[in-house]
């Protein structure tokens, strides 16, 4: 099954730009996802095992190594073009 999760990571302390960008560097470094990065989140597609895999490895990276931090992931059972713009219905 392939799924789109879009994540956001919350340093609680410490030098937050550089643990958010090495949060990123651990999710973009597995060529099974496709990986699209903004400013508000992280958005990640593939299946729902290598994405499981690969945020657990993050999430054990970081919280291990950086500290506390809150992670936010919203989940969708469903495979969303994330590099595609959104057609809105108004406007």
């Amino acid at each position: 099954m392939r799924i789109t999760a879009e994540m956001s990571l919350y340093p609680l302390h410490g030098e937050v730009l550089g643990r958010i960008l090495s949060f990123i560097r651990v999710v973009t470094g597995d060529p099974r996802l496709e990986v699209e990065v903004n400013q508000m989140s992280t958005q990640i597609r593939g299946e729902l095992d290598a994405v499981m895999d690969v945020l657990t490895a993050a999430m054990q990276t970081s919280f291990t190594n950086d500290g506390s931090a809150a992670l936010v992931v919203k989940f969708l059972n469903a495979d969303l073009p994330i590099r595609q713009k959104p057609e809105l219905g108004f406007g």
